[in-house]
Formats: C-alpha cells, structure tokens, sequence
C-alpha cells in the first residue's frame, strides 16, 4: 500500500493484474495496457472486465495515491481517471504526473459532466473527458482513439516548413538557422499549426485543441497570440509563412494562401 509519505519515492516493480511483472511480458500484438483509477468497485470491475474482452489488459488502482504510483511507471497506453477519489483526487493526480513530464494519455471519468468541470479536466492534462453514464462502446472507441494518437505523436518529433523548424523534444524552434523564442502558449500554437501544415486550421480546432476550450469563449486570444507569433516568425524574413485565410481559420505554408 503506497502511503501520503512515501508516495513521492515509490519505484516498485509492479506484478500487474495478470500476474505478469511488466520487464518480463511478452507484449501481446495490437492490445494495449490500460490502467483504470477508479475507487467505485462495481463501476471498476465492469470496465476491466470489458477492457479485458476486448483484447486489452487492464490493471486497476482503488485511490488516488496507488493509482499515482502505478502511473509513475510509465507502461500503460492509457490512464482512465475517475475525478473523485479517495487519498488523492483525479485532477490533483493528472497535474502531478503532467508536473513529472509522464505523458500517458488520460481519459477522465466524472459524473460532473457540465462544460466548465470538463474544461477543469482538459486544463489539468486530461486529453479526453466522458460524463457518466457513459456506453462502454464509446469509452472503448475514445480509449483506442487516444492510443493512436500518442502513438502517431511519438513517431514525429520535428516538424519544418520551408526553413522554420520545430523541435518538440528539445522544445526550440529556429527559423533559417535562428533561434525563436515562444511563450508556452505560442509554442503549443505553432506546434499545432506544423502538425496541420498546409490545411486550414479553424478557430474552433484552435480553441479545442490549443486552449482547452470546448466552447467559444467570444475572445479575441487566438487573434492575439496569432499576432504575436507571426511577428515572431515572420517579421524578419521575406517570405511569410504563417497565413489567414479570410473566413476560414489560419495556415502555415511557404507560399501564398
């Protein structure tokens, strides 16, 4: 049992939930390890058994302080997080391992489904939110949708348009050999942009994907932090690259939108 003083040291070798210490398994083709922090036994046992019967496996941490620990060792595709646990709470456990650079992707689980408690969920580094009652068929489809995700994120680190270069290990980006500087916000903006080079990136991608929101926030920030990037990127060099699109959203190409 991982107690409140010892939860910051804890580097066990775990025996999972079916038996197999996780340096020796045979990885099984296609499954994934999913990892369900939920407290609810009954709610529990029904997602690890339909976890299971689906081909993946499932391991399972009753609070959040176990559930930390098991997480911290980084083998799992996916976190499923309930946001009210015992010891520790799931936003609270979320912005820990987010703190900690563990990047496993996290679907959270929540009875507290309206728009502002899933906006609290995606800002402490949820990547997806599903409200209860939830059908296992989508939390499934949601699940294996955040594991290609990651998967498609891991194989790409480095991104370039033309001579701007993005690199999202070391976290610099250069334009014609020249450092650039970003604020996290307009790293994470142009990240998303290079990912999307030569499409039409909507306000409303923007807002979802870039800030979290789930709704228009009837802001001007995007225009903002647009402004700032292009004369960032942009402003010393002949060639613009960072492009609006009059009524459709913004683009990054070397040549003229």
């Amino acid at each position: 049992m991982v107690t409140a003083n010892n939860v910051q040291k804890t580097t066990r070798r775990l025996v999972y939930s079916d038996g197999i210490p996780r340096d020796k398994e045979n990885e099984r083709q296609n499954a994934m390890r999913i990892l369900v922090i939920e407290d609810d036994r009954e709610a529990a046992s029904y997602l690890v058994r339909g976890l299971k019967e689906s081909g993946h496996v499932a391991d399972h941490a009753t609070d959040g302080e176990d559930g930390l620990a098991l997480a911290r060792e980084n083998v799992h595709d996916v976190l499923i997080v309930d946001r009210m646990l015992p010891k520790l709470d799931g936003l609270s456990l979320v912005e820990t391992l987010r703190a900690e650079s563990v990047k496993t992707p996290v679907l959270f689980l929540s009875a507290l489904g309206k728009v502002d408690d899933r906006v609290e969920g995606l800002r402490a580094g949820g990547d997806d939110y599903l409200s209860k009652p939830y059908a296992f068929s989508e939390l499934l489809a949601r699940v294996e949708g955040l594991s290609r995700r990651a998967q498609a994120e891991e194989a790409q680190t480095k991104y370039q348009v033309s001579d701007l270069e993005i690199d999202l290990l070391a976290r610099t980006v250069t334009r014609n050999g020249n450092s650039i500087t970003l604020q996290p916000r307009e790293f994470r903006l142009l990240e998303y942009l290079m990912k999307h080079a030569g499409q039409v990136v909507t306000r409303t991608m923007l807002l979802e994907n870039v800030w979290d929101y789930h709704f228009d926030p009837q802001t001007n920030v995007i225009d903002v932090h647009v402004s700032r990037l292009r004369s960032k990127i942009d402003k010393e060099y002949d060639t613009p690259l960072l492009h609006t699109v009059r009524g459709a959203g913004y683009t990054i190409r070397d040549e003229p939108a």
